[in-house]
Formats: structure tokens, sequence, C-alpha cells
């Protein structure tokens, strides 16, 4: 894809279960930076139980982003319909931000929705994640009106792939 650069390239990604381990911590990092980075906070509420009926076959896909033994990002896919999947649940290791990961992470997120036979996406995010909203333009998302009723959403996005 156009929008990937970096130089980690022996990140390796794999489609998990959402309920494994390794998705439940990544799910968690995320959950803990929403928190402190959003005006109000942030409550995950049922969000574990939701991601292993949401972002599980049939229904989706759940990633991790892997660096040697270290998990340093997830992110999740969800299908809408048989045209259109949902990103949800993008994250990237604070520590690891600004190398081209999140972009890479995003291609392969695009690349297993292309796979599924779907062409286009959407996602949603809030107005404190200016890295991720910066990311997702210059890859080419474009701003849309409301789709959902995430309470923490403020900017909603979508793309064909």
């Amino acid at each position: 894809m156009e929008c990937v650069e970096g130089r980690m390239h022996d990140v390796t990604f794999s489609v998990v279960d959402a309920a494994s381990d390794h998705a439940r911590w990544a799910m968690a990092q995320y959950f803990e930076e929403l928190d402190a980075r959003f005006t109000d906070g942030f409550d995950p509420g049922a969000a574990f139980d939701e991601a292993i009926i949401g972002l599980n076959p049939p229904n989706g896909a759940f990633v991790v982003a892997m660096h040697d033994d270290d998990l340093v990002g997830c992110g999740g896919i969800q299908f809408l319909d048989n045209d259109t999947a949902e990103i949800k649940r993008m994250w990237v290791n604070s520590q690891r931000r600004g190398i081209g990961l999140g972009k890479r992470l995003l291609a392969f997120l695009e690349s297993e929705i292309q796979a599924s036979g779907r062409s286009s996406v959407v996602l949603d995010t809030n107005e404190a994640l200016t890295e991720a909203i910066a990311m997702y333009r210059s890859c080419g998302y474009e701003s849309i009106d409301r789709y959902n009723d995430n309470p923490y959403a403020q900017l909603w996005f979508a793309k064909r792939l």
C-alpha cells in the first residue's frame, strides 16, 4: 500500500483468537491508554466480551503485531455487511510509534478486509488520538458522517480499497 513506510521490517502480523491472552493483553493496553488520554476517561464496559463475538470469525478478525517476543500492536476487523468492514481497537505501543508500524498494521488490516471480499472500510476515533487521525488521513481515509453510536467517537472515516 502506498502509505506504508517504516523501519520495523521484522514485525510479524498474525490473526489470533480475540479471546486469547495476547489479544486480551493488547486490548487492555489500548483501553488503559484511552482512559489516560480521553478528557473524561474511558470505560471498556463489555468490550472484551463483545470482541470475542465481533472480532472473531465469522464476524471479523483480530490481529496482533509482534516484534521478537514483544507484542507491539493490535487491531480488529468487524464485518458490517458484504461490502464493508470496520477497523476497531487499533493500537501501537507508544514506544514504537513514529517508525511506520501503525501504517504497516493498517495496511495488513486492509489486506485482510480485501481478502474477505470486501472493498470498503470505515472506522471511528476520538479527537484526542491525533497521531491516529493524521495516519488515517495520510493513508487515504476521508471524513464521513457518523455511522454508529459509539459514545467516545468524535470523528468517522471511510476508504474504498
